[in-house]
């Protein structure tokens, strides 16, 4: 899986997004849009800690949004997940998808046809990576592929539902994953 055209990012000079994170032969992939300034200049999948992906993580999978980044990623990958962005660079204006132009995509098809383990895309929002995965990879979005889900967005831009009802809709992750996170680390 490579990174399709990379240009800087005009507020970090950061050149595209971050690479895929997690399981090798992942069962459950979960795209987002496109990291956030501080994800970027982290070089971390929901740097931001006002984002809510790792709290509802913690909620839903038992792996403490404490543990350091490299470890919460080991324990998503003892699950089966993979994280990404359906985005590989994009022009924006801080960290809004609201604001996005030029947007160039990740080459999902190949993670898909590399990855016949992949069960499940879940999408995190449905005006960010929903609207970027509908725009690049309609024939995806319609066939269903296997298993599509688009979840509530974790960005603090989405203030309109509570932690606890995003948490109880990602809960729909859980069938899809191949074991508990905890049990490979401890």
């Amino acid at each position: 899986m490579k990174n399709n055209q990379k240009k800087p990012d005009r507020r970090t000079g950061i050149t595209g997004g971050l690479p895929p994170a997690g399981n090798k032969k992942p069962v459950l992939v979960i795209l987002g849009s496109y990291p956030s300034r501080q994800s970027l200049l982290k070089g971390e999948y929901y740097g931001n800690p006002r984002n809510q992906f790792w709290q509802i993580i913690q909620e839903i999978l038992d792996i403490p949004a404490v543990l350091p980044y490299r470890q919460r990623i080991t324990c998503l990958a003892g699950c089966g997940i993979l994280l990404w962005d359906v985005l590989s660079s994009c022009s924006r204006i801080n960290s809004s998808d609201a604001t996005i132009q030029d947007p160039i995509p990740n080459n999902i098809r190949e993670l898909l046809a590399e990855n016949p383990s992949i069960r499940c895309i879940a999408l995190n929002g449905q005006t960010g990576s929903g609207y970027y995965f509908r725009r690049f990879f309609p024939d995806i979005m319609n066939a269903g592929y296997p298993h599509l889900l688009i979840l509530p967005s974790t960005s603090p831009a989405n203030a309109r539902m509570r932690l606890d009802e995003k948490g109880n809709q990602w809960k729909e992750i859980l069938p899809f994953l191949s074991s508990k996170p905890m049990e490979d680390i401890t």
